[in-house]
């Protein structure tokens, strides 16, 4: 890859990391469901990954996690009662958006704009599924509260509304990834190159 070109990818996803931060807490109470808003940014790593592959998805993840950390950590009650900041856990949320994303049947088959959204679609299942489950298991066994959701509500206000939500953001930033993303064309000539050496990873979009 051109210097010219390393320069434009670290630039654009500069920009997007701050960009989608900044519109993560400001913008999306615009677009919200039972007080659900679209993860732009948790949609954006997956995507990232998905389309660019695991590098550049973990990297930006990883960089997006510590953001995520440093100004929106969840708070976690604990045995006392107390109640603490839970750093790390938007870190390994993203290095995990960014793992699953990267290998969402990326081996065998093409990628393509199908399954670009099915792998959002996945992946926040997953999220919000096994988030529900340890929360649940902390205030069952830690704290010895009872956790006040039915499933009924966990599945009508929660897991369904984050999973439309973050669907229909991953349509604008996909085409935006696509058209004018890191890389021209919206395809990591890496991943090219990785292909042209005998690896099964299809490439094009």
């Amino acid at each position: 890859m051109k210097r010219s070109q390393k320069i434009r990818k670290y630039l654009v996803y500069a920009l997007y990391l701050l960009l989608f931060s900044a519109l993560q807490v400001t913008f999306t109470g615009v677009l919200s469901i039972y007080g659900i808003r679209p993860d732009l940014v948790f949609v954006l790593v997956v995507l990232c990954s998905y389309m660019f592959g695991f590098y550049d998805g973990v990297i930006f993840g990883a960089l997006a996690g510590i953001i995520r950390d440093y100004f929106s950590a969840p708070s976690v009650t604990g045995i006392d009662g107390s109640v603490t900041t839970a750093l790390g856990i938007g870190l390994f949320l993203m290095v995990a958006a960014a793992a699953f994303g990267s290998s969402f049947f990326t081996v065998r088959i093409e990628r393509n704009f199908i399954l670009a959204f099915v792998s959002v679609v996945i992946a926040t299942l997953l999220y919000k599924g096994i988030g529900h489950f340890i929360i649940f298991l902390w205030f069952k066994v830690v704290t010895g509260m009872t956790y006040n959701l039915s499933l009924n509500q966990i599945l009508l206000k929660s897991i369904l509304p984050q999973v439309l939500l973050n669907l229909i953001a991953a349509i604008p930033l996909f085409l935006m990834l696509k058209f004018i993303g890191p890389y021209k064309n919206g395809v990591n000539p890496v991943l090219i190159d990785e292909k042209r050496r005998g690896d099964n990873t299809w490439l094009t979009m």
